[in-house]
């Protein structure tokens, strides 16, 4: 049984869905980030970063969302395409699908999550303290989606199949609203947004650790 340590944000999201997708049991523990739960000594021992979502699995405890999706996907064998010795020798210069992976769900860590979090912070939850900030980050934001649909142009998932990478950026993309998005401008993004919003596992993973709203529909 997994312990997961979670909140309901994008990150402790990416975890849960990616958990219900690969059947795993666990068992839910919330951390209550309005409450300073995350600064708790014995959320501390497990993520010292003090940021859901963390899990123990046996004798392993592990911070951060990326590092455990990747753990997770490995431990289950699936929604992350397979590397055999032969292939990560060649890959350097034959790039395979299990790059493709790992650099979209970096792509997501170090810029799509970052950037609209703090569009997040200034559009929704700080309006008009700084437009300089809400200018630039929904620029930015707008970018990012549009790198997005650039890449879901002929593809229904971000690399090839379904992957943890497309569960890495989903819940980001669920709070367009917040990001003052209209999808219809992004119409790739809106297609595949949609097609994953109605998978069983997602609509169970985004309502952990409790209800708050139905998923988010354009």
């Amino acid at each position: 049984m997994i312990d997961l340590y979670t909140w309901a944000t994008p990150n402790g999201r990416k975890v849960s869905i990616l958990l219900e997708e690969l059947g795993l049991d666990y068992q839910v523990h919330a951390v209550d980030i309005g409450k300073g739960d995350q600064f708790k000594p014995e959320f501390l021992a497990i993520s010292p970063n003090n940021r859901i979502p963390a899990i123990i699995d046996g004798d392993l405890a592990l911070m951060e969302s990326g590092a455990i999706m990747l753990y997770l996907a490995t431990k289950a064998g699936r929604l992350l395409p397979k590397l055999s010795a032969s292939e990560a020798a060649q890959s350097i210069v034959q790039p395979n699908s299990y790059w493709h992976v790992m650099e979209w769900l970096m792509w997501q860590m170090g810029g799509l999550g970052p950037m609209l979090g703090q569009t997040h912070h200034f559009l929704k939850y700080n309006q008009g303290k700084s437009p300089y900030a809400e200018e630039r980050y929904l620029k930015e934001t707008h970018r990012l989606y549009g790198v997005l649909d650039k890449r879901l142009e002929d593809k229904a998932y971000i690399v090839d199949e379904y992957s943890i990478a497309d569960i890495a950026v989903w819940p980001w993309i669920s709070r367009f609203e917040w990001q003052t998005i209209d999808l219809d401008a992004y119409p790739n993004v809106k297609r595949w947004y949609c097609d994953i919003a109605t998978r069983p596992a997602v609509q169970m993973g985004y309502q952990v650790p409790m209800y708050i709203n139905d998923v988010p529909m354009p």
